[in-house]
């Protein structure tokens, strides 16, 4: 009975395995991972630029010692072991930078806020249900145009004020509660007849309500500014006018 048991915890395993898997492959889910990889990609070039500047530093003064004072074998020994100290910690450093998970810093500019965001729900992802990892999903899918909208904002604009407490503070906030939460009473029913689970999928549901909206918001401002634009320039500039200017005098 114990191995029938075993076998059948194996095959649960790896189905739950090849589901998550195939979860994985498929659509905002795999365009955060592809944002993921660009955005750790971009940090290590900055991190090997940083360390090839320090290295590069070193040696320079260390060739400017030599041609006032030689330096010697031990003068040597000592720039390599100050290059390989520098480089071990600027890549150290940079690598923490790079993979960290924590939630948005609250004095990140609007761009970078939403680009840190993105790789936190993303990394936070894997430790949620099925139904909050759709709607994390569904979060990850509005957040490229969220950017391009609220790089174009102040910091301190309303709107924009509210996208970022919501990114930095109460949607991580939400999903740190839950993790705390031991998995044996996640599905225990509240007051008001709803497990933990539910509870998490509807804090998810209206925080991507509500930056979708403030990503509709921001549009459809830039939308009216251009609308305004272009009826100026057509009334300033337009073939009529130009016609009418243009037109010998009678």
């Amino acid at each position: 009975m114990t191995e029938v048991t075993e076998k059948v915890e194996r095959a649960i395993a790896r189905f739950d395995r090849v589901a998550r898997q195939l979860d994985e492959r498929g659509g905002p889910s795999r365009d955060a991972a592809t944002r993921e990889r660009r955005r750790l990609n971009a940090g290590l070039g900055r991190t090997a630029v940083r360390a090839a500047v320090a290295v590069g530093v070193i040696w320079l003064a260390t060739v400017v010692i030599g041609l006032v004072k030689p330096i010697g074998m031990f003068g040597f020994l000592a720039a390599l072991l100050v290059t390989a100290i520098v480089a071990g910690f600027v890549v150290s450093r940079g690598g923490r930078q790079t993979v960290t998970s924590a939630a948005p810093s609250t004095d990140l500019p609007n761009g970078a806020m939403v680009d840190r965001f993105d790789s936190y729900i993303y990394r936070a992802r894997a430790a949620l249900p099925a139904p909050a990892k759709a709607e994390i999903d569904a979060m990850a899918r509005i957040l490229p145009s969220l950017k391009q909208t609220l790089e174009r904002v102040e910091t301190l604009d309303p709107t924009a004020q509210d996208a970022r407490r919501l990114m930095s503070i109460h949607l991580p906030g939400l999903i740190e509660r839950y993790e705390r939460v031991p998995s044996a009473y996640r599905q225990e029913l509240d007051g008001e007849g709803k497990t933990v689970d539910q509870r998490l999928v509807e804090g998810l549901s209206a925080a991507r309500s509500a930056l979708a909206e403030v990503s509709e918001q921001l549009a459809r401002a830039d939308v009216a500014a251009l609308e305004t634009q272009g009826r100026f320039i057509e009334s300033r500039y337009g073939q009529e006018r130009i016609d009418s200017e243009s037109a010998p005098n009678s």
